[in-house]
């Protein structure tokens, strides 16, 4: 959520945000209107409650008769804030409505553009694998060599679900070794979150508006919900509180299935398991000051790019434009890996810089000296194992329907090379 004095200061701003992100938001003159009512509201109660306060100091000390009048004022005073507190919440009502659906102010440096063809290339690394054979796609490989069975999780659970077998198992969990060694090495903590969390966290997270609503699993009987991305449980962590800025930056890796509708998709990918309803991810989190936002963004990327030259895999990075930069972001990147079934990149990773936007609704503080501050809060993708699956498949894969193992996770496997049929 945005902060209601830059809105207040700075509203052209905040109007050219939403043409460049093409976004179709509540006027911002209303929002300034309501803050200026805000304003005076509270400067009004404010001025009731001292008031009263003064009413009540005197009547300890006055005479039968001044208490029998100061008695009345007071009891008059406190109808009246009373009264104000309630305009007040309808205000603060109103206002909060209207603001929790504008984005969060982008970075200069984001490029303009409505889709995906204006996102930046920023660089690329590696060479795509020349096959001197048809290669297959990641499911083809993968029911060949045992490892993903889409037909028996469909009749138990639906469309879009897998089971994972044998070596794709191994596979699983030795991405999931191999990261947490880098990660750890670079100060991370790592965790297990809860995969389930209130609406309110959720809100507080900023995924309830935006059409976020429609990817998430609720639980309608326990005002809960199932995270769609360990990042949604990692943040509320430290919701209301005051952080040492001496601690920071406070950096957590955290691994856990994730749950997706997958509504607004409309048929996309429904082959294989490129995207799916539930699939391992582990998500990069980082809690800075406003100062080390920028800097910690860029570290976020270069672990991304590290993890993903360790595996030898061929990848692009892109910033994303205004149009395609989720709402809670001032920046986003993408690393986006080759597919060689598809003879494109696609999506492997992210990493957004939110600023205090997620913060600010989270209450999540800095203290540093006598300054207080909103935290930033920084997120970016490891590994969503799935996407990282696909690509070894079809990177590493071999005439005779073998599957090369990337060299770094072989002594998480025993030592195997290769996955074989």
């Amino acid at each position: 959520m945005m902060d209601y004095k830059y809105i207040r200061e700075h509203f052209e701003a905040v109007e050219r945000n939403h043409a460049r992100r093409g976004k179709t938001c509540p006027p911002v003159k209303d929002a300034v209107a309501l803050i200026e009512r805000r304003v005076t509201a509270i400067r009004e109660l404010d001025e009731k409650r001292t008031a009263a306060k003064v009413v009540a100091a005197q009547t300890k000390d006055a005479s039968k008769d001044e208490r029998a009048v100061l008695v009345a004022r007071g009891k008059e005073l406190k109808g009246e804030i009373k009264q104000q507190e309630e305009e007040l919440s309808v205000i603060e009502r109103e206002l909060k409505g209207i603001v929790r659906q504008y984005p969060n102010m982008l970075r200069d440096d984001v490029p303009d553009g409505t889709d995906a063809s204006s996102n930046e290339v920023v660089r690329t690394w590696g060479k795509p694998a020349e096959h001197n054979f048809e290669p297959k796609d990641h499911l083809a490989l993968g029911e060949a060599l045992g490892i993903l069975d889409m037909d028996r999780a469909a009749k138990v659970s639906g469309s879009r679900f897998t089971y994972l077998l044998g070596d794709g198992v191994r596979l699983e969990l030795a991405l999931i070794t191999y990261a947490f060694e880098k990660l750890t090495a670079r100060g991370f903590t790592p965790v297990i979150p809860p995969h389930i969390i209130s609406t309110h966290a959720m809100g507080a997270m900023g995924y309830l508006e935006h059409g976020g609503e429609e990817e998430i699993y609720h639980l309608k009987h326990d005002d809960a919900v199932l995270i769609g991305t360990s990042e949604q449980a990692i943040g509320p962590m430290h919701m209301d509180e005051i952080l040492d800025g001496d601690t920071l930056p406070r950096r957590y890796a955290g691994f856990s299935p994730c749950y997706r509708r997958e509504a607004g998709s409309y048929g996309k990918d429904v082959r294989g398991i490129l995207r799916v309803h539930q699939f391992d991810k582990i998500e990069m989190f980082s809690f800075v000051s406003s100062e080390q936002s920028d800097t910690e963004h860029e570290m976020l990327l270069s672990v991304q790019e590290e993890l993903m030259q360790g595996l030898q895999l061929p990848y692009r990075v892109l910033k994303l434009c205004a149009g395609e930069t989720g709402a809670p972001s001032a920046r986003t990147y993408d690393v986006e890996t080759w597919i060689p079934s598809q003879n494109q990149y696609r999506e492997t990773h992210s990493t957004s810089n939110t600023t205090d936007f997620q913060t600010r609704r989270l209450n999540t503080r800095v203290k540093r000296k006598e300054k207080m501050e909103f935290a930033h809060a920084l997120n970016g993708t490891a590994f969503a194992i799935g996407r990282m699956l696909i690509a070894i498949l079809e990177n590493g894969q071999q005439a005779d329907g073998s599957v090369i193992i990337p060299e770094v996770l072989r002594p998480f496997m025993s030592g195997q090379e290769r996955l074989k049929v």
